[in-house]
């Protein structure tokens, strides 16, 4: 099977290499530590008597949920030596500047045999962690020459990922029962990769680790204020703050719903904001077309800084925004769940700050959470746009709901957290056997 792939995979890159060369110029901040992906990265110069762990994070939201494991197994055991790669440079840049506590953050080498190989032997890891769903054969067929564990944590398959496996028979077989352990993020989950893997296919579960990443606290009273009017969102300080609807990661075709729903709620003489911040910022052009179309000027980030003085829409195309905006909202609408999008993007913020949210019926990639959400009543569910835009006015006009709905997102985090110290449990076991 893996000769299959490396003779498989040239062939596959070459053909795939425009797309993805396009997408890195148009995205940016890919030139720092270049050739890391082609098997140089720097060698971890820091000297440590215990065992070297490589983890791989794919990008922000993995980084963030990664970082609170990495804290615990560091005082737990200073003398390990933990090495971080990433996929994205959004990913690179947060664990360089959030994360201190590693000894190496490095990019993720292209999953090619004489790459993997190098950076195999430069490593010379003892212990790998994957996260999600990052399930790269070459890379697993070195650990495995090697004999070095690799357990997949925080492991999810969406119904997309599912229905792939499903029909590759043997060979999601073959790269599951690479693997030493997996420990998955709901039931659900663990079910599906027991299903994909094999009856023995070696799965616990932990919850979802992105449950337990800190927040900022979230800015009330006149703190909330000073927030808005540094933002442009209020013209005064003394003024009555507007409802802030967000357009939490937003897809093509999202955007003109959301600003048919927001005029709605104009239309019922609702004092209201609508800052919209899509998952890809670098197709700016294509959602102010959008927006425009809907017979609306607005504000962008990159151009104006803070929201233009008599603009009601604000569009936060600059990297790192959602955590900040997500905590000044009113209201959400969580995006890439509305036809013909699926797969969702992550609710768990908006859920961890109390926020009330909507989003359309393609919420894969997070059904335990929003299951959950829906069961409390902090979220609502919509089948169509239709239903988004009468969703979405009906919370705009009923603050009591709002409450309610606040309350129950809030209930929901709390009793669901505790995941990192359930995996950091199942972590410390397995890695005390390597001195063993």
């Amino acid at each position: 099977m893996i000769w299959f792939y490396r003779l498989l995979f040239p062939v596959l890159f070459l053909i795939g290499l425009p797309y993805y060369l396009s997408r890195t110029l148009r995205r940016g901040g890919y030139g720092e530590r270049f050739w890391d992906r082609f098997g140089f990265p720097p060698y971890p110069e820091q000297k440590r008597s215990g065992p070297t762990v490589w983890i791989q994070a794919v990008s922000v939201g993995e980084v963030l949920a990664i970082e609170a494991v990495i804290s615990k197994l560091r005082k737990t055991n200073p003398n390990l030596k933990i090495i971080l790669t990433t996929t994205t440079s959004t990913g690179f840049k947060l664990a360089r500047e959030k994360i201190s506590t590693v000894d190496l953050v490095a990019y993720f080498p292209l999953d090619f045999w004489p790459v993997s190989q190098r950076v195999w032997n430069r490593f010379r890891p003892d212990f790998c962690l994957l996260m999600e769903g990052e399930l790269w054969p070459e890379h697993l067929h070195q650990a495995k020459k090697r004999k070095v564990p690799v357990f997949l944590v925080n492991a999810r398959l969406s119904d997309r990922s599912y229905r792939r496996y499903q029909k590759s028979g043997c060979l999601g077989r073959w790269l599951f029962r690479s693997l030493s352990g997996i420990v998955a993020s709901s039931e659900e989950d663990a079910e599906r990769l027991r299903n994909v893997g094999g009856p023995d296919c070696p799965v616990s579960v932990s919850g979802n680790l992105k449950l337990d990443v800190e927040f900022p606290p979230k800015s009330t009273g006149d703190a909330r204020k000073a927030e808005f009017f540094k933002q442009g969102l209020t013209a005064d300080k003394e003024d009555e703050l507007p409802l802030l609807l967000l357009g939490s990661s937003t897809w093509p075709g999202e955007e003109e719903v959301l600003c048919q729903a927001f005029r709605e709620i104009l239309e019922h003489k609702i004092p209201a904001r609508l800052v919209i911040i899509p998952r890809h910022a670098e197709k700016r052009q294509q959602v102010i077309e959008a927006i425009q179309s809907n017979g609306f000027e607005l504000s962008t980030r990159s151009v104006d800084g803070p929201c233009a003085e008599g603009r009601s829409i604000y569009l936060a195309d600059t990297t790192g925004e959602l955590r900040y905006f997500t905590s000044l909202a009113d209201l959400a609408f969580i995006g890439k769940s509305l036809t013909p999008h699926e797969g969702g993007q992550t609710p768990i913020e908006a859920g961890a700050y109390g926020i009330p949210m909507v989003y359309g019926p393609h919420m894969s990639n997070f059904k335990a959470a929003c299951r959950g959400l829906e069961e409390k009543g902090a979220a609502i569910r919509t089948e169509t746009a239709e239903d988004t835009k009468k969703s979405l006015l009906a919370l705009a006009l009923d603050k009591t709901r709002r409450e309610r709905m606040r309350e129950a997102s809030l209930a929901w985090h709390c009793e669901n957290r505790g995941s990192v110290d359930r995996l950091v449990n199942v972590l410390l076991e397995e890695i005390s056997k390597l001195d063993r």
